[in-house]
């Protein structure tokens, strides 16, 4: 065997990993979308793509139409949490509004009432 023998059996295996490799991305597609969807049937999902393999991925569009079927849903946020710099800024508000309670609290005298 010369050396074109070897450059093109190095080619062949090469391309047959590349090829095997692509097949195993492309098939774990609706797992990563479910995850990152934060999708309730995540785990399900993955689960009906490794049995789609034993069907020769008939079942993978069913799956993959699955996973795309739930959206992403927005956390909540409060509208002075959007602003730059609002978090330790409100916390430091929250702070001072804690200690000014304090100090009134600690000044009032109980009340009595002696008309009783």
């Amino acid at each position: 065997m010369d050396v074109w023998d070897y450059l093109a059996l190095f080619l062949l295996m090469l391309s047959i990993t590349a090829v095997f490799y692509v097949f195993i991305y492309i098939h774990d597609l609706p797992h990563k979308i479910a995850k990152e969807r934060e999708h309730p049937h995540e785990e399900a999902i993955h689960v009906a793509e490794w049995l789609a393999l034993f069907t020769l991925e008939a079942l993978w569009p069913l799956v993959f139409m699955w996973a795309v079927s739930h959206k992403k849903e927005p956390k909540p946020t409060s509208p002075l949490l959007g602003q730059p710099g609002a978090d330790g800024e409100l916390g430091h508000r929250v702070a001072v509004l804690e200690e000014r309670l304090r100090k009134l609290e600690s000044q009032r005298e109980p009340t009595t009432n002696s008309s009783i």
